[in-house]
């Protein structure tokens, strides 16, 4: 099977669901907080790796034939598990607000989670190393643009934010 299907659920997911639940939380989503100083060289890391996460199973193919497979399987689903809790639970929240309940009691940026645990799946089920570097790069860059919405959060939520990241891991 060609890998670029095992990619199509996060499009429905992360378009149509968002944007069928709340619109306005869907251009919420999209929008990136100001990245500073070498949080802008990793936006730029950031985009290049999430197309090429996209593009690059389209010249691969899945494979079933061992274990290393079957746990792909495995965090493949719990990814889009996590993924589409944290797309539902931002998009019933009040738009412009801090997003606290639902999966969000559990991990401040579980989107970015879900994305993590899809994407290494996909890796082990298309086997592919190119996927992987890209992964790591991807998830490295993705950790500098987490730093730089905290800093908006702190900025546009104050204590409401501090009090939360002091209850919520960053990650799990």
């Amino acid at each position: 099977m060609n890998g670029f299907v095992i990619v199509v659920p996060i499009f429905l997911i992360r378009f149509l669901l968002m944007n069928n639940i709340n619109s306005v939380a869907a251009k919420e989503a999209a929008k990136f907080a100001p990245v500073l100083g070498i949080e802008k060289f990793f936006y730029y890391i950031y985009q290049i790796t999430t197309i090429l996460l996209v593009i690059l199973p389209i010249f691969l193919r899945s494979h079933f034939k061992s274990g290393i497979n079957y746990l792909g399987v495995g965090l493949y689903l719990i990814g889009l598990i996590v993924l589409l809790l944290s797309t539902i639970d931002f998009s019933k929240q009040k738009p412009n607000t801090l997003r606290v309940y639902g999966i969000y009691q559990y991990s401040r940026n579980p989107m970015y989670l879900g994305y993590l645990l899809f994407f290494f799946g996909c890796t082990l089920i298309m086997q592919s190393v190119n996927l992987f570097i890209c992964l790591v790069l991807f998830q490295l860059s993705t950790h500098f643009i987490i730093l730089s919405e905290e800093r908006w959060c702190e900025d546009h939520f104050g204590s409401e934010y501090n009090d939360y990241s002091g209850r919520v891991r960053r990650y799990f």
